[in-house]
């Protein structure tokens, strides 16, 4: 569709294909969040940006802290910034407390080193894979579980050696002659941010997954429809192209909310047209201090997510990375956040509380003490309100002959 003077292309196919009463008003470019892509990635840049549009002056440790762990940050993300220390800030904009050192905090605290039999493959467990095909991310989030390589611009993946790591999964599955032993069966393809990538080449990466033998699912993760949603809603040969590839094997994508003020009217675009697109939609959220941590915000997020059919998935508690200490929370704070969803709201917006296993030990669901006691006759159990209720057994006499306790 060409755009039409005064008014953003996203504006437009709101206007013709969304209009509800959220959606109601057209908005004139000038007041739209779509603007010139200015990156800000140097010390410089962000000094000049905090100065002249905010007021603010940047701490000159900051400089350093960039150059250990690079920044990127696009204008889209940064105009959702209120107030220095807000949610949003806190995710994009370096802070010197990356440099302070906390107790139990590693580079590759899940071990993706150690199990990754060949470059760019993480083979964790035992029927799928990670497929690290990018370096790079529209922004590059403060918290990030890779922060020890993402923004390396030497790391960045050739195509040659993301096909050796796809043939990697290809000899695995044919030449796997016992039929006891799983085959890779389900491949996440991430990075870095997999939509950060050419149309053309992640259609090789696709197509080229579709023909392995026995892989059955493909998985995009990305924060693309959270930091940059202009890349799908100005793009209509990517959302055609991904649509190609909804099925046989199907494609999921999983996307990165973590604040109720990233779903913006361009978010809601990205990520209804994908959804059109016949592509399921899930979200993980990292739970983090001073960021979503409040009940009440996480509620107000998956509660959102829904609106625009995106599955609340995970909710991970923050990966013990060196450099994100400040963003920690506790195990109890994880459990208060689900405490206050679960019969809250509906059970389509409570996800998993997921911890993942330092050195590598995997995805480890975090529940809170629903079941109180267990005993023959039953299960002793308590619900949201904390009332206790009985679950009780079948009698051993009315189960029959294949009767199990």
């Amino acid at each position: 569709m060409a755009q039409i003077a005064g008014y953003s292309y996203v504006t437009l196919y709101l206007r013709q294909r969304y209009e509800t009463h959220w959606l109601e008003s057209i908005v004139p470019i000038e007041n739209s969040n779509i603007k010139k892509p200015g990156i800000i990635a140097s010390f410089k840049s962000l000094k000049q940006w905090a100065e002249d549009e905010k007021g603010i002056r940047i701490n000159a440790s900051v400089a350093d802290v960039i150059r250990q762990y690079p920044m990127k940050v696009n204008e889209y993300y940064r105009s959702l910034i209120e107030t220095e220390g807000d949610p949003i800030w806190k995710q994009s904009i370096p802070d010197p407390k990356e440099f302070k050192r906390y107790a139990n905090l590693e580079e590759d605290p899940l071990s993706e080193e150690r199990y990754s039999p060949i470059e760019l493959i993480v083979h964790r467990y035992p029927d799928r894979v990670l497929l690290l095909v990018s370096n790079e991310c529209a922004m590059y989030c403060r918290f990030c579980t890779r922060k020890r390589k993402i923004g390396d611009p030497t790391r960045n993946p050739t195509l040659s050696q993301i096909d050796s790591a796809i043939d990697y999964i290809a000899k695995f599955n044919t030449g796997n002659g016992d039929l006891n032993k799983p085959k890779i069966r389900d491949v996440l393809i991430s990075g870095g941010d997999p939509l950060t990538l050419s149309n053309s080449k992640l259609e090789h990466i696709l197509e080229s997954l579709r023909e392995v033998p026995g892989v059955e699912i493909l998985r995009i993760g990305t924060r693309i429809p959270v930091t940059d949603p202009m890349r799908i809603t100005e793009d209509h040969e990517l959302v055609e192209m991904l649509r190609k590839y909804r099925d046989g094997p199907p494609l999921y994508v999983n996307t990165h909310f973590n604040h109720p003020r990233e779903i913006t009217t361009e978010s809601r675009l990205a990520c209804r047209m994908l959804a059109d697109a016949g592509i399921p939609l899930g979200n993980q959220t990292v739970l983090m201090r001073g960021v979503n941590d409040e009940p009440k915000t996480m509620k107000q997020l998956v509660q959102g997510l829904l609106t625009m059919r995106v599955r609340p998935y995970y909710i991970y508690m923050p990966d013990l990375v060196e450099g994100t200490g400040h963003f920690q929370v506790t195990v109890q704070t994880g459990l208060k956040v689900i405490e206050h969803l679960r019969g809250y709201t509906t059970g389509l917006a409570v996800p998993l509380l997921i911890i993942d296993g330092l050195g590598g030990k995997g995805k480890t669901p975090v529940m809170p003490d629903y079941v109180q006691r267990l005993s023959a006759s039953g299960a002793m159990m308590k619900n949201y309100r904390g009332e206790e209720f009985i679950y009780p057994n079948p009698r051993q006499d009315e189960m029959g002959e294949n009767g199990k306790k």
